[in-house]
């Protein structure tokens, strides 16, 4: 299986863009997941394990809860991180790859959910992945798959340069082989997988001036920008001038009393049958 290469990097300005994420989106993506308690929780690329190790506190002390993560980087925070919070103990954290799952043979098929969130946008092989989901859960076990479809995008009034600066990055990932569309298809890669699709819905990301979380939001729309930098000029796929005009004009933007914007994260739930 050919590696993948994330395209945000796992440096600490990118820790903390993704801690400051995980603070908007996982209340959203916690209610969405519906857990009762007491479940085995298995989440493939888990990151920075911020929200796996708040599904741990839903699932309660009967529950359990393991988090796969590839990089190294990205462990050592999340292990960091779970000591200062005092929840060490909280989740079992294991180093490995999606392809390739460190789990035990008799723990595939005894798992009641398994999760992945901005996992399937970064590999290049999305359908191995959700067919490991299928296979580590119980028969009537669930597959919840939350990723991102770069089309569901709306800022408005559109700041200068952003339509060539969005276009552009979306351009980085087709350049790593992986796909910035896939949110579309995560019915379908449930049902390729061999899961009854159950459900599908939005998890809302955006917000207006005025939202307490406004600025927020476009400051990680920046972040991820200016992660990409490296790759987006050097490529071709924008001028430097170009790329650092629509970065301005976008911190600037922010700061408009009527700008806006709405951006949606695909959730979809599968179910496995045999």
């Amino acid at each position: 299986m050919t590696q993948s290469e994330y395209i945000h990097g796992t440096f600490p300005e990118e820790q903390q863009r993704l801690s400051k994420l995980n603070d908007i989106l996982n209340d959203a993506s916690l209610a969405e997941l519906r857990l009762r308690g007491g479940e085995r929780i298995l989440d493939f690329g888990a990151g920075l394990a911020q929200f796996t190790r708040l599904t741990a506190r839903r699932a309660g002390e009967n529950g359990c809860v393991i988090a796969i993560e590839r990089d190294s980087n990205q462990i050592t925070e999340a292990r960091r991180q779970a000591e200062a919070a005092g929840e060490s103990d909280l989740i079992e954290l294991r180093q490995g790859d999606v392809f390739a799952m460190p789990l035990r043979n008799e723990e595939w098929g005894s798992f009641d959910v398994a999760h992945a969130r901005f996992l399937l946008e970064h590999v290049s092989d999305p359908l191995a992945v959700v067919k490991a989901m299928v296979r580590a859960v119980r028969i009537g076990g669930r597959i919840v798959l939350e990723d991102d479809d770069h089309d569901l995008i709306r800022l408005w009034p559109e700041p200068a340069g952003f339509g060539p600066l969005w276009k552009a990055y979306t351009r980085v990932y087709d350049r790593l082989a992986n796909d910035p569309y896939v949110g579309r298809r995560l019915v379908s890669l449930l049902y390729e997988a061999g899961a009854q699709p159950a459900r599908n819905t939005w998890i809302f990301f955006g917000g207006c001036a005025g939202n307490s979380h406004f600025e927020a939001c476009v400051d990680n729309m920046v972040g991820l920008f200016l992660g990409a930098r490296d790759k987006i000029v050097p490529w071709g796929l924008l001028q430097a001038d170009s790329f650092d005009e629509g970065v301005a004009n976008l911190q600037a933007w922010k700061r408009r009393p009527e700008a806006a914007m709405w951006f949606a994260i695909a959730w979809a739930e599968g179910v496995r049958r045999l």
